[in-house]
């Protein structure tokens, strides 16, 4: 009698249920259905019900989903899958930097350099205020700086302030009537203990020459005219509609409580440092927000556990904002590989220097901080680019699993190097590899201005993902973003051939366009702590959709590195959607 009471209550519950499923207001048919979800085969459809995610299946199943109220949509073969989930990206800064005179790591011959500068200045888009600022540089420029300064230091501009802000976010380029302005001059440089003159660039009389990164950097940047808040909220409006448009739905603000004058490489957070997160509170408040963003707060390299407070005190300013959430704390390690800035830090010394560049981080006590942020519930996402940064990182994490063996996903981004010794310990620490693979190529950066300088033996292992797969690290996909494109369809397919103008770039490191969707979709959302919530298309999640113009399963890298966006979904609501292609008159 209990048994077929049981029963009853079953079929009671089971008819519930399907009456409860059966108020699909979206679907989705006909299709190739990536769901994010290991194992998974490709399916034919999906139900969205409320913003999420009702079920995925088969067409006869979901359509049994809908009635006269549902919208469908006929996929006709095309694609859809998860929404693309950026694991390191600086969208705000990245999208004011579209908004003027940008270079987009174009390198151009000093003269033509000089004629483009003039017209961007003439049509309205280089001025802030009275100086000159060119976005987008490339850091193939900074060897030239002495060149670069008998153009920008004579003539018209002579008492012209220019600057050529570096793509990479670490370095720049000031002429002398900018120098001037910001007090740098030879005494400054004579003056400065040897790691910071070394951000300098300068003559052995101590005169710089215009080149600067880091700290040094930082002197000029923090002094540039200010955009106003109406342009910094045109800006994070931008980034959003930016990323909507090439499937991106969710990110990881890698600095989000700097802001654009902020000293980040060393930044000493305050409660005041507070970043883009008032233009992300502002989106949202009008509705605008429709991304998911993780903000990672900046903390100084060499924090004591009870400087956490601080920034505990701006998370709580903004706790609650929709789509906004705070899963930790961002950490540089150190700063670039290329030539001249050479300021990651290596095992191996520089050739030329035979210096180690810079470990911001301290051995002895950044366990205690890694220890300190889990007590808070936090990850920590590093900034690591030379193996040394990347070996001591893991060994401040190796340090939190002493005392608690339970990992939290903390991150390691940019693993320009990293040393074979470490491949494993991403896995045994349960680290995330945040990687940027569209920088996996052979290029100027990675041949002229990095391989002549480093060891052959570190040299062989620059970007290695596919070492890292194989010894079972989870890898997320990033574009720290504006240093490269926030396209993930051009780094998926630059992951696969690792090709460039200079040829391949270790081809044994390649990895497989399936891994790479992976990467973009349920892993990044692990890196974001929003793996429940977001980055596969299982049962109860959000409905974070995008539709592509072409099978990304069967074209070639070649194709796939074109992929368009047809369509982009956040909670069940069309945020992107591609214009049709003009019709092509035919001839008579």
């Amino acid at each position: 009698m209990h048994r077929f009471t049981l029963n009853l209550l079953g079929v009671a519950l089971a008819c519930a249920s399907l009456e409860s499923m059966a108020a699909a207001d979206l679907v989705f048919s006909n299709g190739k259905i990536f769901t994010g979800e290991p194992g998974q085969v490709l399916m034919q459809a999906v139900a969205v019900e409320n913003g999420k995610i009702l079920k995925v299946g088969s067409n006869a199943e979901i359509n049994a989903l809908a009635d006269n109220q549902t919208q469908r949509i006929d996929l006709a073969g095309k694609v859809l899958m998860p929404g693309m989930i950026d694991s390191h990206s600086h969208p705000v800064m990245a999208a004011l930097g579209t908004m003027s005179a940008n270079l987009y790591d174009q390198v151009k011959p000093l003269p033509e350099l000089e004629q483009w500068v003039i017209e961007q200045d003439q049509a309205g888009h280089a001025r802030h205020a009275d100086v000159i600022l060119i976005d987008g540089t490339s850091s193939a420029y900074w060897e030239q700086s002495e060149a670069i300064g008998k153009i920008f230091n004579q003539g018209r501009w002579t008492d012209q302030p220019v600057v050529f802000n570096g793509i990479d976010g670490h370095t720049g380029w000031a002429n002398n009537a900018m120098l001037k302005r910001v007090n740098i001059d030879a005494a400054l440089v004579k003056s400065l203990p040897e790691k910071e003159r070394n951000y300098i660039g300068h003559a052995a009389d101590f005169t710089p020459n215009g080149y600067l990164a880091e700290n040094g950097w930082d002197r000029v940047r923090s002094q540039l005219p200010a955009p106003s808040e109406a342009v910094m909220l045109n800006a994070a409006r931008e980034a959003v509609r930016l990323n909507n448009q090439v499937g991106v739905t969710a990110w990881m603000d890698a600095a989000a409580n700097a802001g654009l004058g902020d000293s980040v490489f060393e930044l000493r957070p305050t409660e005041t440092t507070v970043g883009v997160l008032p233009l992300y509170r502002k989106l949202a408040e009008n509705g605008e927000l429709s991304a998911h963003v993780a903000a990672l707060m900046i903390a100084y390299p060499k924090s004591l556990p009870a400087d956490l407070a601080v920034i505990d005190k701006v998370m709580q300013q903004f706790k609650g904002v929709p789509n906004l959430t705070f899963p930790g704390i961002k950490m540089f390690a150190d700063g670039v590989m290329e030539f001249p800035g050479q300021t990651a830090a290596v095992i191996d010394p520089f050739k030329n220097s035979q210096k180690n560049g810079q470990l911001l981080i301290d051995p002895a006590h950044f366990g205690e901080l890694v220890v300190a942020a889990e007590k808070r519930d936090w990850i920590m996402h590093m900034h690591a680019v030379g193996d040394r940064a990347v070996r001591e990182s893991l060994n401040g994490f190796a340090y939190a699993r002493q005392l608690n063996p339970a990992p939290m996903p903390h991150s390691i981004s940019h693993l320009q190097l990293v040393n074979p010794k470490e491949f494993p310990r991403f896995k045994e620490l349960g680290v995330i590899a945040s990687m940027q693979l569209l920088w996996a190529t052979a290029e100027n950066y990675t041949e002229e201005l990095v391989k002549p300088y480093v060891s052959a033996y570190s040299y062989r292992y620059q970007y290695p993902a596919q070492s890292l797969h194989k010894a079972g690290a989870m890898i997320a996909g990033a574009s720290d973003w504006p240093v490269s494109s926030q396209n993930p369809w051009n780094a998926i397919a630059q992951a696969s051939t690792r090709k460039g103008p200079l040829g391949v770039l270790n081809a044994k490191e390649s990895i497989d366009r399936e891994t790479m969707l992976y990467a973009y979709t349920l892993n990044a959302a692990t890196a974001l702590r929003l793996e429940k919530q977001i980055g596969s298309l299982a049962p109860g999640k959000q409905a974070d959709l995008i539709i592509l113009d072409r099978d990304v399963f069967k074209v070639s890298d070649a194709e796939l590195f074109d992929t368009q966006v047809l369509q982009t979904f956040f909670a069940g609501q069309s945020v992107y959607q591609a214009k049709p292609a003009p019709a092509v008159a035919k001839a008579d």
